[in-house]
């Protein structure tokens, strides 16, 4: 089974060296990405780029269009005012089917600011305590996850470690 995390860093740049950190650990089987994508905001940038990480995509990667709309609802809609924002309320209801709700996005609209950075991921297959060491220059924030909330908490005390 695939899972999506989100990973929150406390530097702009914090989510594209985690992923060559993770293009690393996938070269040497240590992790299975299927997709991944990220979210860089400079301090003193309006809005963040966001970029998808096609040299970590597997065959079962997402499209460039559900990382765009995504993104935009996270963090462009808010920026182009209500009336535009209500009639994209639909498509957001479509992500909650795959559990990306009203929640999720309010938490990473939160979380992710200027100065900051975030790493989405859809993995399988992690060897945890081995990508755990990997990060230890720049510990990632975990915002969310879609596992169990008891696989989550193992997961937020491996990298709390």
């Amino acid at each position: 089974m695939a899972t999506l995390t989100i990973w929150r860093f406390g530097k702009a740049d914090g989510a594209e060296r985690a992923g060559a950190i993770l293009a690393g650990l996938a070269r040497d089987g240590l992790i299975s990405i299927h997709d991944a994508a990220t979210v860089s905001w400079p301090a003193d940038r309006k809005r963040p780029k966001t970029r998808q990480l096609h040299n970590l995509a597997g065959s079962a990667s997402l499209s460039g269009a559900f990382w765009g709309m995504l993104f935009g609802l996270i963090f462009f809609i808010p920026l182009l005012g209500a009336a535009i924002g209500a009639g994209l309320g639909a498509m957001s209801g479509s992500l909650a089917d795959v559990g990306i709700d009203d929640d999720l996005i309010n938490r990473v609209r939160e979380d992710v600011g200027p100065g900051t950075s975030a790493l989405f991921v859809l993995s399988s297959d992690a060897v945890l305590d081995r990508i755990r060491d990997a990060f230890d220059d720049d510990k990632p924030e975990l915002i969310y996850t879609n596992l169990s909330r008891a696989e989550e908490n193992w997961l937020r005390d491996v990298f709390a470690e």
